[in-house]
C-alpha cells in the first residue's frame, strides 16, 4: 500500500484524487497541502477523505510517511516541491509542465538519479485509446514514413482566465498557450513522432491585454532527414477542435481518428486506395482498448511501475524534451531565426532568469485574484 500526498488542490488536483481513489488496494491518500489551506479543506471534504492539511510542504514531508507526492501547482515551484519530495524518499507524480526551464528539469531529473526516487511527468492524454492506437500504427509504420505532421492545439480561454495571480506571466507561469496548454498536443508530438532538429516560430497576444505572455504561436518544425510539421498553438480558437494528422508515403491517419490513401494514377494524378484503407482500419479496429485512460491510467501506470508491475511510460527526460521544443519555439519567435535542437545549458533559454530577460512581454497584467469561485476545468 503506497501513501499519497497531494500538494496543491486547485483545478486539476480532482483528477489526481479521483485517480487515487480508482486504485484502493494499491494506494491511500493520507495527506493534502496548499497555501490556501481552505481549498485543501474543501477538497476532503468533497472526496470524504480522511487526511491531515498542510499549508507547507516542506512541513508534509516531514510529518507524514509518504511514498508518492502529486505536484499540482503552479509551474514556477514544480521543481522545488519534486526535489524536495525525492529527497525525503517519496517518489514525484508532477502535473505539466514539468518545470519554468530546462535548468530546473535537468536538476530533477538529477535529483531523482541521486535519490533512486521515480520521477514521472503527467501527460496524461497518452492515455486515451485514439492516442494509445495511433502510436502502435505509427510504430508499426502502416503509413510509411511520416512525411508531414499538422498538430491544431486549439483551446478557448476567456479574457478572466488570465486574472489569477499567477496566471499570464513569465516568471509564475513561466509561459502562455505555448507551455500550458499546446504542451498536451506537443509532448504526444515528440512521443509519437520523434524529437524534431530544427524549429522556425512566432507568436503573438490577439485577444488578452491583461497578460504578459502569448496566446497565439504557429511554429514550422524540420526533421534532418526532409520531414516539416506545422505546429499551431492557441488559447483563441472556439470550438476548440484539436486534432493530430499524420501524412506518410502510403497514406493519413490522425486523432480523432480518421484514414486516407491514395495511389497514382499513370498520369500522377490520385485515386482512391481501397486496399489500404481498409488494411489501416483492420489494424485500428484489431487494437484493444486500455483499461483507464486519462490521469487515472497514468496514475494506475506509475502505482505498478513503483509496485514493480509495469514498465513506466513517462520519465523525467521525456519531460524534458517536451519543453526542450517549447523553449525552442519561444527562442525562435524572440530572436526571428531558426533554432537547433537540442538546447545546451549555454542557450540563453535553458535557465528561468534567461527565460525572464529575452521573453516579451505583449502586455502588462492588469488584475489579480486570489482564487476563483467558479474552479470547474472544462475541456
Amino acid at each position: 500500500m503506497l501513501n499519497v500526498a497531494i500538494v496543491g488542490t486547485g483545478g486539476i488536483a480532482p483528477l489526481h484524487v479521483e485517480g487515487y481513489l480508482a486504485f484502493p488496494d494499491d494506494v491511500r491518500i493520507v495527506s493534502l497541502c496548499d497555501i490556501y489551506p481552505e481549498k485543501a479543506e474543501k477538497l476532503a471534504k468533497r472526496f470524504n477523505l480522511d487526511v491531515t492539511v498542510y499549508d507547507n510542504h516542506e512541513d508534509m514531508l516531514e510529518k507524514e510517511d509518504i511514498d508518492l507526492v502529486s505536484v499540482c501547482t503552479p509551474p514556477y515551484v514544480h521543481a522545488e516541491i519534486a526535489i524536495n519530495s525525492m529527497k525525503a524518499g517519496a517518489h514525484a507524480l508532477v502535473e505539466k509542465p514539468m518545470a519554468s526551464s530546462l535548468e530546473e528539469c535537468d536538476a530533477m531529473n538529477k535529483a531523482s538519479e541521486e535519490t533512486g526516487q521515480t520521477l514521472s511527468i503527467i501527460s496524461q492524454n497518452r492515455f486515451t485509446n485514439p492516442m494509445w492506437k495511433l502510436k502502435t500504427m505509427l510504430d508499426q509504420k502502416v503509413i510509411g514514413n511520416v512525411l508531414h505532421t499538422q498538430v491544431d492545439s486549439f483551446w478557448w480561454r476567456g479574457h478572466s482566465y488570465y486574472d489569477l495571480w499567477w496566471r499570464g506571466t513569465w516568471e509564475k507561469e513561466g509561459g502562455g498557450c505555448t507551455l500550458n496548454h499546446a504542451v498536451h498536443h506537443l509532448d504526444i508530438f515528440n512521443w509519437l513522432n520523434g524529437r524534431p532538429d530544427e524549429i522556425t516560430a512566432v507568436m503573438s497576444n490577439v485577444a488578452h491585454d491583461n497578460a504578459e505572455v502569448e496566446d497565439l504561436s504557429i511554429a514550422i518544425a524540420k526533421y534532418n532527414e526532409g520531414g516539416l510539421a506545422t505546429l499551431t498553438s492557441s488559447v483563441i480558437h472556439h470550438g476548440e477542435e484539436q486534432q493530430l494528422i499524420f501524412q506518410g508515403q502510403e497514406g493519413r491517419i490522425s486523432a480523432p481518428f480518421k484514414v486516407d490513401a491514395s495511389s497514382s494514377r499513370e498520369n500522377g494524378f490520385p485515386e482512391i486506395n481501397t486496399q489500404k484503407i481498409d488494411e489501416i482500419k483492420a489494424l485500428h479496429d484489431s487494437l484493444e482498448d486500455l483499461p483507464y485512460e486519462g490521469h487515472t491510467g497514468q496514475i494506475n501506470n506509475v502505482i505498478q511501475f513503483l509496485l514493480g508491475k509495469d514498465t513506466l511510460v513517462v520519465d523525467g527526460i521525456q519531460g524534458k524534451q517536451t519543453l526542450e521544443l517549447i523553449m525552442a519555439i519561444y527562442a525562435s519567435s524572440q530572436s526571428s531565426e531558426k533554432v537547433s535542437l537540442p538546447l545546451n545549458e549555454t542557450h540563453p533559454f535553458y535557465t528561468k532568469e534567461g527565460v525572464m530577460s529575452h521573453a516579451p512581454r505583449f502586455y502588462e497584467k492588469s488584475s489579480s485574484v486570489d482564487n476563483f469561485e467558479d474552479d470547474v476545468i472544462t475541456t
